[in-house]
């Protein structure tokens, strides 16, 4: 068997040859030219070695290039592509630097072309920045020049089909059973539950197990800017927000699709995240009949979270007085819990906060809290809090 760096370089020779041979011969089985042109170009190569020139050269035709046996490996959570460096992943919470890298920059661009262009999205000088999603539902971020100018980024969060059930996350590491029950009771009850963490800490992992919980028979409306929550009742309406065409047009963003939800009788409302004036919108259907729905929001406490939630509200560009904003989010919100990736990649629920007012407006004040490697629990200072968890 020929090394893999020859053999990466003869098939990136090799699908030259085949682009060139294309452009002059009709349409046809292009699985069959790379087979005749590997059979003939490198016939001395023993058969082993033809049949991964085969594959190599096909994965550079029509799939993702080098990043194929990647995402084939069922371990491995997230990859990122740093120009032609080494491609790095994300496996078990922890970066490894890998062997695969892509023969030249123009390579990379014909990969991230391949995903974009199913999808009708582009990236170039005038929009070098682009969000997408794989057929399996993998989440892809690309920046290239010149806002990356040593090489295209290319960074792909796998996407997980079934996802991982409440069970699940306790063997992980992720909450105690006890913790679990707790959740459980909190969204049976209709508590409205906002899970904050850092990027990378699981927080739509534990909002889809936190969905779970909730009865089958209500009407539950999800809304995502990349659908990644896959909820298992019978009756769940899921929404995507999407961006706008090539041309500026055709818009709907999450704010949108927020509004829209009111309309379609939910019983509960899940926002997969909170990042703009949609929180002042979400903030209102919990106020308004839809107790018990459930976001995330990027924060690196309980605390932080409330105060971030109450800035994206104020994008909202309504004129609501700050001090409104705060009495909405007090009104609002029963629970906050947070997330953080610790040191050791182990994703884990650090706390769980009730939300009480204030002179100043709303607070939080910690119900769990995983200190020291151990738990802490305290009883909550509400009594209505109280008889909802208990019951």
């Amino acid at each position: 068997m020929e090394p893999a760096a020859d053999l990466d370089a003869l098939a990136a020779a090799l699908r030259e040859r085949l682009l060139t041979e294309s452009a002059s011969e009709s349409p046809g089985d292009v699985e069959g030219r790379i087979r005749a042109l590997v059979e003939r170009e490198a016939a001395l190569l023993d058969a082993g070695a033809r049949e991964a020139l085969v594959a190599r050269v096909a994965e550079r035709s029509f799939g993702l290039g080098a990043l194929e046996p990647l995402l084939r490996d069922p371990a491995v959570d997230e990859v990122m592509v740093n120009g032609v460096g080494p491609v790095w992943i994300e496996r078990a919470g922890r970066l490894e630097r890998t062997d695969v890298r892509f023969a030249s920059a123009a390579d990379l661009r014909d990969a991230i072309e391949r995903i974009l262009a199913p999808l009708g999205r582009r990236v170039d000088e005038a929009e070098p920045l682009c969000d997408a999603r794989l057929l399996d539902g993998s989440r892809v971020n690309v920046v290239i020049a010149p806002l990356a100018p040593d090489g295209p980024i290319l960074t792909v969060r796998r996407f997980r089909a079934r996802g991982m059930s409440p069970d699940d996350l306790v063997a992980a590491g992720t909450w105690e059973p006890p913790l679990r029950d707790l959740l459980a009771r909190a969204v049976r009850a209709r508590l409205s539950i906002l899970v904050s963490g850092g990027t990378g800490s699981g927080k739509t992992t534990t909002l889809n197990a936190l969905s779970s919980f909730a009865p089958a028979d209500e009407r539950i409306v999800t809304i995502e800017d990349v659908l990644e929550l896959r909820l298992r009742q019978p009756h769940v309406v899921r929404l995507e927000a999407r961006p706008a065409s090539v041309e500026g047009r055709g818009e709907v963003t999450i704010r949108h699709l927020v509004r829209n939800a009111l309309r379609m009788r939910p019983d509960r409302i899940v926002v997969g995240e909170v990042r703009g004036g949609e929180a002042l919108d979400m903030l209102a259907a919990m106020t308004t009949g839809h107790d018990g729905s459930l976001s995330t929001v990027h924060a690196g406490s309980p605390e932080e979270a409330l105060r971030r939630l109450e800035t994206l509200a104020l994008m909202a560009g309504v004129g609501l007085p700050h001090a409104a904003i705060r009495e909405q989010v007090a009104d609002a919100l029963d629970l906050v819990v947070h997330q953080a990736r610790l040191a050791d990649g182990t994703r884990r629920v650090v706390a769980v906060a009730e939300v009480v007012r204030v002179a100043g407006g709303p607070a939080t004040r910690e119900l769990f809290g995983w200190h020291a490697g151990r738990p802490r629990w305290r009883a909550a200072l509400s009594d209505e809090l109280t008889a909802r968890l208990a019951a």
